[in-house]
This record gives structure tokens, C-alpha cells and sequence, in this order.
């Protein structure tokens, strides 16, 4: 008993300081976006005064706009792609599944620059798509999918076939039956996965500094700013602005899929 609670008092502690250490610097960054201070850890007075100066600079608007049209795009894309891709893996038969599963996973594990270059050639090659844009979106479509994949597989492996095979012999044709049976009950996997992919475009520095010299996204942004004029404290607004939206995103998602489980709970106890 007495090594148990070493143990647990142990491993509470470890818990405590790692989380201190991972969230201290990030809470720091919030509080101090509410002064004007132009060093964290001097106090200037409460105020607005950073996030009015970014909200009225016309570059960050620029890139915040460019890279809220890239992400939500690009997610939007991946989701569709994603959920059809994810539906065609689950139906194969497992030596081709484990294949195309793994295959889908290359840009996951892949290093960014690698990928980055990977695409910087193409583009050059294939010069249809053109520079801005485009490019941007097709990049982050790609890099985006495998996270959808990886959310509405698991999910799909927990649906019971017969439903689907039910639509089908109630006279709904495949594509009504996918699209009024199956995306439903992957919805919380689709948001998940939608969330993921817009996070993995926010945060894209890489490959998008290698394939886009017409468009600045954020992370281009803070990266030029931070290299040129060093830390400006109206970047400590901007990354607490990000830092909001991602944690919005994410609340949202948790949201859903709570709803969503208690419904088919709730269906199942009715069932019963």
C-alpha cells in the first residue's frame, strides 16, 4: 500500500510539472497579449491596445485572410476525399486494405521538407496549376487527407454493414444510402478529421513557404517578422488569436460528437 501511493503521489507530480512546463509558456503568451509591454514579464496596465494595432495592420489581415481561405478549403476538400477514400479502404480486402492504408500514411511520417521539395518539383513540372492559390490548396488537400482517413476509419470499423445493406433492399440507390445512412453516423469521425486537417493547414510553414511565393500565409508571416524585426508584441495578439480558434475548433468537435453519443445511447436504451 505504501508503494502504491509513492507511486501515485509520483506520478501526480510528474503529471503537474509536465503540464506546467508545456502550458506555462502559452499561458504567459495570453496574458501578456493585454499589455503593450514590448518585454514579457514587464506589466504596462490592462488593454486592448495589441489586438486593436493587429486588427488595423493590413499584413497580418492579408495573411490571416490567405491562410483562412487556404485551411478551410483545403479541410473541406480533404473531408470529401477523405470520407470517400476511407469508405473504399474499409470495403477492400485486407492485403489491399493494409496496402492502401499505409500508402495513405506517407505524408504523415514523411519529413515536411521532403514533402516540401516533393511538391516544389511538381509544380515546376506540371505548370497547369498556377502559383498562389491553387497550389496552396492542392498542397494542403494532400497533406490534409491522411488525418481524415485516420478519424473515419476506426469509426467505420464500428458500424454495424448490415445498416447499409438494409438501405439498399429498402430500394435507396448506393449514393443515397451513403449519403442519408453511412455519413450521418460518421459525422463526429468527418468533424474530427475536419478539425485536424484545419489545424495541420494553420500551422504549415514548410511546405508552404516551398510551393507559394504569391501568397504569405501566418506562419510566413511570424517567421519574416520574427527574422527582420525580431518580437514585435503585436505577434504575442496574433498567436493568442490562433491559439482561440484552434481551441474554438476543438471545443465545437467535442461538442458534436458528446451530442452525437448521447443519441445513439439514448436510441439504444429505447431499442432495449
Amino acid at each position: 500500500m505504501k508503494n502504491k501511493k509513492v507511486s501515485k503521489v509520483f506520478s501526480i507530480t510528474f503529471i503537474a510539472i509536465m503540464a506546467i512546463l508545456v502550458y506555462l509558456p502559452t499561458l504567459l503568451l495570453v496574458v501578456y497579449s493585454f499589455t503593450t509591454s514590448k518585454v514579457i514579464g514587464q506589466w504596462s496596465g490592462f488593454s486592448f491596445d495589441l489586438y486593436r494595432d493587429m486588427f488595423a495592420d493590413f499584413e497580418i489581415m492579408t495573411a490571416l485572410t490567405n491562410t483562412l481561405i487556404v485551411g478551410v478549403v483545403a479541410s473541406v476538400l480533404a473531408s470529401l476525399i477523405g470520407i470517400v477514400t476511407a469508405i473504399g479502404i474499409y470495403s477492400m480486402k485486407k492485403r489491399y486494405k493494409s496496402l492502401l492504408d499505409g500508402l495513405t500514411q506517407i505524408t504523415m511520417v514523411n519529413a515536411d521538407i521532403v514533402t516540401a521539395a516533393a511538391f516544389m518539383m511538381f509544380f515546376i513540372l506540371v505548370q497547369i496549376i498556377p502559383d498562389g492559390f491553387a497550389t496552396l490548396i492542392v498542397a494542403h488537400t494532400v497533406i490534409c487527407c491522411p488525418y481524415v482517413i485516420m478519424s473515419v476509419l476506426p469509426k467505420l470499423a464500428t458500424l454495424d454493414p448490415n445498416v447499409y445493406e438494409a438501405g439498399l433492399d429498402l430500394g435507396a440507390t448506393p449514393h443515397k444510402t451513403l449519403w442519408r445512412v453511412m455519413i450521418p453516423q460518421l459525422l463526429p469521425a468527418i468533424l474530427s478529421g475536419f478539425a485536424l486537417a484545419f489545424t495541420i493547414s494553420l500551422d504549415d510553414f514548410t511546405i508552404s513557404t516551398f510551393v507559394s511565393s504569391s501568397v504569405e500565409t501566418i506562419p510566413q508571416y511570424l517567421y519574416n517578422k520574427l527574422r527582420f524585426k525580431g518580437v514585435m508584441p503585436v505577434l504575442r495578439a496574433l498567436s493568442t488569436l490562433i491559439l482561440v480558434v484552434a481551441f474554438v475548433i476543438l471545443l465545437v468537435v467535442n461538442i458534436v460528437q458528446n451530442k452525437k453519443s448521447k443519441k445513439i445511447l439514448f436510441a439504444g436504451g429505447i431499442t432495449k
